[in-house]
């Protein structure tokens, strides 16, 4: 975390500089004025507040082997949306996903497709309905006009960025999009989580990325390919055309994994399009084979404002199928110990109900049955199985676990001057 801490002094130093008194204050004078103006325009049905609740320094708890910041020096918490999806079946891990995912300072959206059974996503309808953290904090929603999701096809990329325009429309004050499925589960809490991204610029976008994408460029890139769920109110397999088509010339192809924590200012960019680039690679991933592998890369790096903005890393541990790296293993507790080591904040994928998703909850996330995870913001006790979080404190309030340094040492990697800056957008 050191050099994310320096990172963070740096700038509050530079703004000790006497030159920036003055046009400071006046900034910070306008800056206040238009905040309480735009307060006013809040739709009721959506009730989060500009202004982020200040941290009180006597509630901040920390690990002591993190070496913390005074209180007075601490960034602010990001948030976090989230997009949770699942398919057919998925609707009982869906919920125990989402719980451990849970934290009152963020955003989620969750989505089983349109082709799972009526009673499923009513049922998942309801637990979302009726879980009181959810309704008193307002931070989940469900699709209810749910998607058709097609394996292999565009259909979910649509649907990601679906979820997106849903996240920016009903709470835009959020830093990072994540999106998830059902199979994922979480290896840290949201406190480390939150902790560790208070120290990074908000404006890196994580994603594994490469454009030497290889024998794909030969069976998804040149085939085109038609998504009936684009078109057709069942699901059904994707549909290949005959002809082939060349690979593009008026944009570099990308690829890599489907998982990623995208940054608000590219999702504004890939909603708005202001420069037609994301319509334009849309349009040419909808006859993609596997498109969610591509799409977000290609836009990315392709976009002059942002390749630089690049962390190649999905922030995921998974096990690949050896040979051709094509589908993940099931994980199970023999993987626990190269989960951990991995230093990675999510895994997939998982059977509904392993083992192995207890002692996670267990040795990781401290997290009881049919709870969510506990955070700084809990102030209940915890006697005869009592779940903390049934009082409520600040929410800004962070206290970070051990997996706290295990996500610091990935990020210190990932940032390192050997990985960074060499592994973007080649």
């Amino acid at each position: 975390m050191k050099r994310l801490k320096t990172f963070f002094l740096h700038t509050l130093q530079a703004m000790e500089n006497p030159r920036w008194i003055l046009p400071l204050a006046i900034f910070s004078t306008l800056s206040l004025l238009l905040l309480l103006s735009l307060t006013t325009l809040i739709s009721p049905a959506f009730p989060f507040s500009l202004l982020p609740p200040s941290l009180s320094p006597a509630a901040v708890f920390v690990e002591a082997n993190l070496h913390p910041l005074p209180a007075s020096l601490l960034p602010p918490p990001p948030r976090l949306a989230y997009l949770v999806s699942g398919s057919a079946g998925d609707g009982p891990m869906l919920k125990r996903t989402l719980l451990a995912l849970y934290h009152p300072h963020n955003r989620y959206v969750v989505h089983l497709e349109a082709d799972s059974p009526l009673q499923e996503r009513l049922d998942l309808e309801s637990f979302v309905k009726n879980n009181t953290l959810f309704g008193k904090f307002g931070n989940v929603a469900m699709i209810k006009k749910a998607n058709i999701v097609t394996y292999r096809g565009p259909t979910m990329v649509a649907n990601t960025l679906h979820a997106a325009a849903v996240l920016l429309r009903t709470g835009g004050e959020w830093d990072w999009f994540i999106n998830l499925s059902a199979k994922d589960y979480p290896l840290v809490t949201q406190d480390d989580l939150l902790h560790t991204f208070s120290y990074l610029p908000r404006d890196l976008n994580f994603l594994d990325h490469t454009s030497d994408i290889g024998w794909k460029e030969n069976q998804r890139a040149k085939p085109v390919i038609v998504d009936p769920g684009l078109y057709m109110a069942k699901k059904a397999d994707i549909l290949r055309v005959t002809q082939r088509r060349s690979v593009p010339t008026a944009f570099k192809l990308f690829g890599g994994s489907a998982w990623m924590a995208l940054s608000r200012p590219f999702i504004d960019y890939c909603i708005w399009g202001w420069d037609n680039l994301p319509r334009t690679v849309l349009m040419y991933y909808a006859n993609f084979i596997s498109s969610p592998e591509g799409y977000f890369h290609t836009v990315i790096c392709n976009a002059e404002e942002f390749r630089n903005t690049t962390v190649n890393s999905d922030l995921h541990f998974i096990s690949w199928d050896n040979p051709p790296k094509q589908h993940p293993c099931y994980l199970t507790v023999d993987n626990m110990t190269k989960m951990v080591d991995s230093n990675a904040p999510f895994a997939r994928k998982f059977r509904m109900d392993d083992p192995v998703l207890d002692k996670i909850d267990s040795e990781l996330l401290f997290r009881g049955k049919d709870m969510v995870v506990p955070g700084g913001w809990c102030i209940g006790s915890r006697e005869n199985g009592t779940d903390p979080c049934s009082v409520v404190g600040n929410i800004t309030v962070i206290r970070p676990s051990a997996g706290a340094k295990r996500l610091e040492n990935l990020i210190s990697s990932l940032l390192s001057s050997e990985k960074f800056r060499p592994r973007q957008c080649k």
